[in-house]
C-alpha cells in the first residue's frame, strides 16, 4: 500500500469531480446542518422530579445550495434515519433503513454503505481490514487525515482504489459529537459519476448518532 498523507489535492484526478459538484460553504455540518436544542421533559412533570434534557432537533427537510458543473443549484435533501443515526438525503437518491445503504436512485450501482461503529472499535485493525477489502480492486492509497475542499474536512481513516470497475473508498470519520462511522463508498466510472458523487458526500458529512 502506498501511503500519501497530503491532504484532499493529492487525491487522483478521476475524483476530482467531487469537488466540482460539492458545495465547498455550506456543506459541512456545522454550516447547513444549525441545531436547535430544545427542553423536553425526560418523564412527565407530573409523575417525578428528573431534570429536563437536552435534545437535538434537526429539521425534516432541508434546501442546500451546491456548487456542480452546471452552475449553483439548490437541492432539497429530507431527513432519514437508520439504525443509530440519521441523515439527509437529497432527491435523486435512495436510502435503505434496514441496509444503512444509501445509492442514486436511477443506478443502484452508485452507492455508499453505512455503518456505526463502537466506541471501542481499533483503528489500526480497520485499516488492516480496508486494505485487505480494497487490495482485491487495486493498488490502495491512503489519504487519512485533513481533507482539503472535501465535505468530510477530515477522515481519521480514508483509504482509496480505483480500477476498471471506478473508484471504491473506505473511511472511518467521526461525527462532531464524537461518534465514529465506517463508509463503504463505490463510484463506477460512467456519466453518473458526477450526479453522484457531490450529492453523496455532502450527505455523509451529515450523518449523526441518534
Amino acid at each position: 500500500m502506498k501511503s500519501r498523507y497530503l491532504g484532499w489535492k493529492s487525491i487522483p484526478i478521476l475524483v476530482m469531480v467531487f469537488i466540482l459538484t460539492a458545495c465547498t460553504g455550506e456543506i459541512r455540518p456545522s454550516d447547513n446542518t444549525k441545531k436547535e436544542a430544545v427542553k423536553v421533559d425526560a418523564v412527565s412533570s407530573t409523575s417525578s422530579g428528573q431534570n429536563t434534557t437536552d435534545v437535538e432537533i434537526r429539521p425534516a427537510v432541508k434546501d442546500v445550495e451546491l456548487l456542480t458543473s452546471k452552475g449553483n443549484q439548490s437541492l432539497t435533501a429530507t431527513l432519514q434515519h437508520g439504525k443509530g443515526f440519521s441523515l439527509y438525503v437529497f432527491e435523486n437518491f435512495t436510502f435503505n433503513e434496514a441496509t444503512g445503504r444509501l445509492s442514486l436512485s436511477s443506478n443502484p450501482e452508485y452507492y455508499v454503505d453505512i455503518e456505526s461503529l463502537p466506541s471501542e472499535d481499533d483503528l489500526a485493525q480497520l485499516e488492516v481490514a480496508g486494505e485487505e477489502e480494497l487490495s482485491q480492486i487495486g493498488e490502495v492509497f491512503n489519504y487519512s487525515g485533513e481533507l482539503v475542499e472535501h465535505p468530510l474536512g477530515f477522515a481519521d481513516l480514508y483509504l482509496q482504489t480505483s480500477g476498471e470497475g471506478g473508484i471504491s473508498d473506505y473511511i472511518v470519520w467521526k461525527s462532531e459529537s464524537g461518534a465514529a462511522f465506517l463508509f463503504r463508498l463505490h463510484n463506477p466510472k460512467g456519466v453518473e459519476a458526477s450526479d453522484f458523487a457531490g450529492p453523496i458526500l455532502v450527505s455523509l458529512s451529515t450523518v449523526q448518532s441518534e
